[in-house]
């Protein structure tokens, strides 16, 4: 099967779901496993093998600054001692490309929280870092 530039998938058609709830201010999402491994050397060979220990989620959303969205949902659960937990969904959907994609980030559970960040002559922008402990591949292309 030959391939094409077309086939490539444009992140100009990516959205963002956090908690069900449409993030039309979303720049960018990042969501990724960190394999977690441990070396394993074995007798009669020079290469050193690994054995897999586990792994980690993290991402990062990035978004307009056009609203106080991450305030409300984070600011008086992390004041009462609640680490909150959210759904986050992404779904692809180029239409040059045959399918969509739709990953669904469960225990999302965000790194910080910017109550304050803006510079006089540039467009407010948001970045919040979130670490995760299972995901679902809902649709794949």
């Amino acid at each position: 099967m030959a391939f094409s530039g077309e086939q490539v998938m444009s992140g100009t058609f990516g959205e963002v779901w956090l908690d069900g709830d449409y993030v039309a201010e979303a720049l960018s999402l990042e969501a990724k496993i960190e394999i977690e491994k441990e070396d394993v050397p074995i007798t009669g060979k020079f290469a050193t093998d690994s054995k897999f220990m586990g792994y980690k989620g993290t991402g990062t959303m990035k978004m307009h600054k056009a609203n106080s969205r991450m305030i409300k949902l984070i600011s008086e659960k992390i004041k009462r001692g609640i680490n909150p937990r959210f759904k986050i969904m992404s779904r692809l959907d180029d239409p040059s490309v045959n399918g969509v994609e739709i990953i669904e980030i469960k225990d999302a559970c965000f790194n910080d929280l910017s109550l304050v960040n803006w510079e006089l002559k540039k467009k407010g922008e948001l970045e919040a870092p979130f670490t995760f402990t299972d995901w679902t591949v809902k649709s794949s292309i």
